[in-house]
């Protein structure tokens, strides 16, 4: 037999969780497709899903609210591609927000045993770079090859 008050106990608690910004969660939205994620250097977690119409971009710390969550439509966002030609093999998102762009990069020298990964973000501010979020190399899946963006200029 259920109780009234716990009834009402539980309907509060998912009344406040409820109310509660989002987790940081590494992994995509069901309906999204997964562009880049990895685990940053100083702890946190970049996440960038493509929905469609847009792309999510979410940075912060595992397991809490996300510091910054962006939607940007699609027509928005840039990529540069690889040519094929060059000692890295590099792809890279550029996500605007006003007059800031994360730049989401992944690199990887083929030209070396080791064929070592750079990857993370660059931020600009009225096109300087201002700062290098780096990712642990071995935390990093990305599949930017061949999205379909608009070329970085």
């Amino acid at each position: 037999m259920e109780r009234p008050g716990h009834a009402i106990a539980a309907l509060a608690l998912t009344a406040a969780f409820t109310a509660m910004p989002a987790a940081a969660s590494n992994t995509c939205a069901a309906a999204e497709t997964p562009l880049f994620t990895c685990n940053t250097t100083n702890g946190k977690q970049v996440l960038l899903c493509d929905a469609g119409d847009t792309l999510h971009y979410t940075f912060g710390k595992p397991g809490r609210p996300p510091e910054m969550q962006l939607k940007v439509r699609r027509e928005e966002a840039s990529t540069w591609q690889w040519e094929g030609i060059g000692r890295a093999i590099s792809y890279s998102i550029n996500v605007p927000n006003g007059n800031t762009v994360y730049d989401v990069f992944w690199s990887v020298d083929r030209m070396t045993d080791e064929h070592e990964v750079q990857a993370g973000v660059n931020v600009e501010v009225n096109g300087r770079h201002v700062a290098t979020v780096r990712c642990n190399a071995d935390s990093v899946e990305q599949a930017m090859e061949g999205v379909d963006l608009k070329p970085a200029s």
